[in-house]
């Protein structure tokens, strides 16, 4: 399901964008602007992120703030990296470890 909903390059452009930003996150309004989406697309897409478990809502008094889920990218990256280099990650080199680092 990540990997579908990753497919779709404004919901890429929209969960890279995210990871950015950290836990914090950003309002919705402002994702919108940010990668050049209506608000209706971006809502549609952010729900789609949200329903994979790459991202989660919170509301913030009026407005609703979109996070990265950092256990959900964990799942994906350990998917995507499983039988890397016939099940030896560590062959994958310093971009594995760099990308490793990143999710702590």
């Amino acid at each position: 399901m990540a990997l579908a909903a990753l497919a779709h390059e404004q919901r890429l452009n929209i969960f890279r964008l995210l990871v950015r930003e950290g836990p914090n996150g950003m309002p919705a309004s402002e994702i919108a602007t940010a990668v050049g989406a209506s608000p209706t697309a971006a809502s549609f897409h952010l729900k789609e992120l949200d329903r994979a478990g790459l991202i989660a809502a919170t509301r913030d008094g009026r407005y609703i703030r979109y996070a990265v889920r950092v256990e959900g990218m964990r799942r994906l990256l350990t998917y995507l990296t499983e039988d890397c280099c016939q099940g030896n990650p560590q062959l994958c080199g310093p971009t594995f470890k760099r990308v490793k680092n990143i999710c702590k």
